[in-house]
């Protein structure tokens, strides 16, 4: 069997720019950059499950800024309409490590990702998956692992030219969530906006150092850095544990409707410069 197992480091830092702002970020940087090839005019959906105990550890974690964390998800890319138990989906592991993003996945049919995930049981894999598998296994069942919350969002990719290998930079807009109707071909699932669709999340992501230029263009743009998770906003936005110390006050945040829970603006990394000028 051909592994389809997938593994990489790299290093992210996330922003929060309103949607119209993102819009003209997204443009300049496509005068240096190409749109990755996977992502369309317009974006495309990203849906995610992710597992935690029933005290939430992952959750708890990722607010105490633990310097080794790690979360178990399932992924699946694309529009949630006529998703099957044959529809690919990625299984992954994304952990951090001091500064250091990783993430290890495989790609498996819906079917038997659920198969693994929910019924706890060994699938067939090659032996070059073997360590993996037996990973999530081991994490889902000594951990009492249990689905928890989904986030989707729609995304805009673009990736860097020869110049910068490695470079990829993520507009994620209309972030959203729910605390049940965990199966991703729920018909008519209760989602919620988690972050204001009035923002945007922006994420860059490079495998050593951040280009110049691209600092520069935070910089110039005086850009902030923060730490915001999409599973926290999830877990939050639902009640499921008290709001996250590192928020700070809304008022700067347009009203939304009341169909909207709007993400309060984030309190700058603590771990990273407060200017994305700042390497």
């Amino acid at each position: 069997m051909a592994s389809r197992l997938h593994a990489f480091n790299r290093f992210e830092l996330k922003y929060l720019v309103p949607v119209e702002e993102a819009a003209e970020i997204r443009d300049e940087l496509a005068e240096r950059m190409d749109r990755d090839l996977n992502s369309p005019v317009g974006g495309y959906g990203v849906w995610s499950l992710y597992y935690d105990t029933p005290q939430l550890r992952f959750y708890w974690e990722k607010i105490e800024g633990l310097k080794f964390r790690r979360k178990l998800r399932i992924r699946h890319y694309g529009n949630l309409e006529g998703v099957t138990d044959e529809s690919p989906v990625c299984v992954e592991i994304k952990q951090r490590v001091n500064r250091v993003t990783q993430k290890r996945r495989i790609t498996l049919p819906y079917g038997v990702a659920r198969q693994l995930c929910d019924g706890r049981e060994l699938i067939e894999h090659s032996p070059k998956e073997s360590p993996f598998v037996q990973e999530v296994l081991e994490l889902i069942i000594r951990l009492n692992l249990q689905p928890t919350a989904i986030t989707g969002y729609q995304r805009e990719a673009l990736v860097g030219r020869s110049a910068d290998t490695g470079l990829r930079v993520t507009f994620d807009r209309r972030i959203r969530g729910r605390d049940r109707d965990f199966h991703f071909g729920t018909p008519t699932p209760e989602n919620r906006f988690t972050i204001s669709p009035h923002l945007s999340v922006m994420e860059i992501k490079v495998n050593e150092r951040t280009p110049h230029w691209i600092t520069d263009l935070a910089a110039r743009r005086n850009l902030n850095l923060v730490r915001v998770s999409k599973y926290v906003q999830s877990i939050e936005a639902f009640g499921l544990a008290p709001r996250s110390v590192f928020h700070i006050n809304e008022a700067g945040h347009p009203s939304l409707t009341t169909t909207t829970n709007p993400l309060p603006a984030q309190r700058p990394a603590q771990d990273a410069p407060l200017k994305a000028g700042a390497q």
